[in-house]
């Protein structure tokens, strides 16, 4: 099982994650490649449930 400080790392560090794909994200709407665009968007979705269960994880402690 995983500590306080394990989960409060993965947090960050999905975060990061998170933004930087955000950035990408708006790269390819200003480049046009739309097919790639809703394969980004589908893994900010993923990202979110990864971070919401991260979250309820760390509320337990």
């Amino acid at each position: 099982m995983a500590t306080k400080s394990d989960i409060e790392y993965q947090i960050l560090e999905l975060k990061s994650d998170y933004i930087r794909h955000q950035g990408d994200i708006e790269k390819l709407e200003s480049t046009g490649h739309a097919g790639m665009i809703e394969k980004a968007e589908s893994r900010l979705k993923d990202m979110e449930e990864q971070l919401k269960a991260l979250n309820e994880q760390l509320a337990q402690f």
